[in-house]
């Protein structure tokens, strides 16, 4: 799955619902945007944290995707963590996810997300289970 494929397939999920865009993929980096607006803001107008690990969660989750390049295989979710050090209140998120850890039945990936200005406001950790699909 490309880039593309990725942006077409997330359009009816809380990925495209959020406004996330995938950017790119190179050299194993999987990179995503997110704007700062009225579905990803808090009622204090400052970016969700619960928005922002979406976006960490959502790339960790993409790259493994896009790493395996296997139909037969799923991408599921284990852990995601974040520390939040810094908050926006308008503009674009930038999220790079680079993978620590590319093992048989697990990733894991560490994503930076920043603001226009390229300072880094969260940082997470998304470990990912990879295993088969299940036939009925």
């Amino acid at each position: 799955m490309n880039i593309d494929e990725l942006n077409k397939h997330s359009t009816k999920s809380l990925i495209g619902n959020i406004g996330i865009k995938f950017t790119g993929f190179e050299n194993k980096t999987i990179t995503a945007t997110m704007p700062v607006d009225e579905r990803t803001i808090q009622p204090f107008g400052y970016l969700h944290g619960g928005a922002m690990l979406a976006l960490i969660e959502t790339l960790g989750s993409a790259g493994s995707v896009v790493l395996l390049n296997d139909p037969e295989m799923a991408v599921f979710g284990a852990s995601v963590s974040a520390n939040h050090l810094r908050s926006m209140r308008q503009g674009t998120v930038t999220g790079i996810a680079t993978p620590t850890h590319l093992g048989r039945s697990t990733h894991t990936w560490e994503v930076k997300l920043y603001d226009e200005e390229k300072n880094v406001i969260s940082t997470g950790l998304v470990m990912n289970i990879i295993k088969p699909i299940e036939k009925n």
